[in-house]
């Protein structure tokens, strides 16, 4: 009889840190290669439909109708700025009492600590980049330039498409390649209005239904999954009981378990990857149980870390050795540096006193989307890079709650349609990864856990505000030139971190003098040590980052387990 060892029952051949979006695709593309993987997450246990405890309640079940209490407010000042933190979905976020950090500079860091981490609450906007994003750090010199391209990419954007299901439109943007689409929502009359004004006054402006992760047609490998159509709830935060929309709960995750090469570990805190000195590789990782504190290690030939951009910058950060004494593969120095995220400062919005004689009724789960056109084929402002921006338009119905009796129930029963439409927009701007936005462990403070807390020092600087500016004239100019008016415009001030888009500190790059990873988001130094969440990102570009988190993930996950086989890993 064959008897296992202990360290033996804890092996593995790959583990991957982190169960959202990139660590669900990791799962799935090695259980379904045939790798045994264990994925290890920090957070509690949240099954698929089974634990989704207010997705089909209506709103007068909710004792507050969906609102936070003034003392949910003041506990959780970070995250209930968070549009989705509300009491609907509240049980899916990481509370700020409960996981403290340190704000050298402001920084709003919103988290969701369970199995599917943020797959459960992200906006699921999928945009895929262009050569002209994979282009700009080598063509402004800011950052290293990508050591990829779009061609690269391009075979696993569609890859994660099929599987995950997007819906779009084919609508042949050189600056927002199309991809491998179900059918797309539809634009309203409003901003079919603003989309045929942009396109009768600009070349280069194009107003398009945002690309979505949502399964308005499902195809049979979605029904294989278990997933069923889209229907425009628009409750997607508590978790869709159809898996109408892409989460690891709902997707990746169940299929890398019916593999039966899956093991799954919630209320698992990783504290370090194991650095063996004269194997020259990691050999695994150290846990401490959630819940007991008891510390515990696993070992595998491969790690993936997928564990969030912030997160995964504080492990490597901690994990420590005499190769090694500032972090995990850090020969560069620049781990825990060049830390970027999204600007979403600025919006604008307007009415618009056309199409009396129709109005928005029902949902939908995406809006308009304005590709970036500033600075896309060369260098023509006064600030670097571009900015993206939603758009959306609607007219509904308000009442008169003014009245007491029978009148306030007329009033409530027979609602008035607004006048106008109206409309709005909000950019996403490219942020400049810089030096100087990085996070770093304090020295002293640590968790329930023992991990050293992490001090953040990320914000904006001239260029985001120039850019803040240009959206602000650009979108006033176009509102106006398409016949809206009431045009109003703000600038929020808001920390860096509630666009919930952070990326870098461990970026890809060519020379392992300046980045930490190579073309694969394997290490430079570390070669069975891959990271393919948002720290990896050597630049931001202007789209919502998720898709290209899964793309890199399975195109690295392949060539990982083809170096495995080739007895290189």
């Amino acid at each position: 009889m064959n008897i296992l060892t202990h360290a033996e029952k804890r092996t593995y051949g790959a583990i991957v840190i982190g169960s959202g979006v990139a660590g669900g695709w990791a799962a799935k593309e090695f259980c379904d290669k045939g790798i045994k993987t264990l994925v290890l997450e920090r957070g509690r246990k949240v099954t698929h439909n089974e634990d989704y405890p207010t997705t089909l309640m209506s709103p007068w079940e909710f004792p507050h109708r969906g609102r936070l209490t003034n003392e949910e407010i003041a506990e959780n000042p970070v995250v209930s700025k968070c549009y989705a933190f509300r009491e609907d979905a509240k049980q899916f976020f990481v509370k700020d009492k409960e996981h403290p950090y340190i704000q050298d500079k402001p920084f709003d860091w919103i988290r969701g600590y369970q199995v599917g981490g943020k797959s459960l609450l992200w906006a699921r906007q999928t945009q895929r980049w262009s050569k002209y994003d994979f282009e700009g750090p080598a063509r402004d010199g800011f950052a290293v330039p990508w050591p990829i391209s779009y061609d690269d990419v391009a075979p696993w954007y569609s890859h994660v498409e099929y599987f995950a299901g997007i819906s779009g439109n084919k609508d042949g943007l050189d600056s927002l390649p199309d991809g491998d689409f179900l059918p797309a929502f539809e634009l309203n009359c409003v901003e079919k209005h603003f989309q045929k004004e942009l396109k009768k006054m600009y070349q280069d402006r194009h107003v398009i239904v945002a690309r979505c992760a949502h399964l308005s047609e499902p195809r049979e490998i979605h029904y294989q999954q278990g997933r069923g159509r889209c229907l425009s709830r628009n409750l997607c935060q508590r978790g869709c009981p159809y898996g109408g929309y892409f989460s690891s709960n709902a997707s990746t995750l169940p299929w890398a378990a019916k593999t039966g090469n899956l093991t799954l570990r919630p209320d698992s805190v990783v504290e370090s990857i194991i650095y063996d000195e004269k194997k020259q590789k990691a050999v695994g990782v150290r846990v401490v149980d959630a819940n007991t504190k008891e510390m515990i290690e696993y070992y595998a030939k491969v790690v993936f870390v997928t564990a969030a951009a912030i997160n995964t910058n504080l492990l490597l950060l901690n994990s420590t050795s005499h190769r090694f004494p500032n972090g995990l593969g850090n020969d560069s120095g620049v781990l825990g540096k060049y830390v970027a995220f999204h600007n979403y400062r600025a919006s604008i919005s307007a009415e618009y006193d056309g199409y009396l004689d129709t109005k928005t009724e029902g949902s939908r789960p995406t809006s308009g989307y304005i590709p970036r056109f500033r600075n896309v084929y060369k260098q023509e402002t006064n600030f670097l890079r571009g900015y993206a921006a939603g758009m959306s338009a609607g007219r509904g119905n308000s009442s008169d709650r003014s009245g007491l009796g029978e009148s306030l129930k007329n009033s409530l029963l027979n609602p008035k349609i607004n006048q106008n439409w109206y409309a709005g927009s909000h950019m996403m701007g490219e942020t400049i990864p810089k030096e100087n936005n990085r996070v770093w462990l304090d020295d002293k403070q640590k968790d329930a856990w023992g991990v050293p807390l992490l001090h953040m020092s990320v914000g904006y600087d001239d260029n985001d505000d120039k850019m803040v500016k240009d959206f602000i004239e650009q979108f006033t100019e176009m509102y106006t030139k398409a016949g809206f008016t009431n045009i109003r415009s703000r600038d929020t001030k808001q920390p860096a971190g509630l666009d919930i888009h952070e990326m870098g500190g461990c970026r890809m790059g060519s020379d392992p003098k300046t980045s930490m990873l190579n073309k694969w988001n394997q290490m430079h130094a570390v070669k069975n040590v891959f990271v393919t969440d948002g720290a990896s990102m050597t630049s931001t570009s202007t789209q919502n980052p998720s898709l290209t988190y899964m793309a890199l993930t399975a195109r690295a996950v392949d060539y990982a387990v083809k170096e495995m086989k080739k007895g290189n890993l």
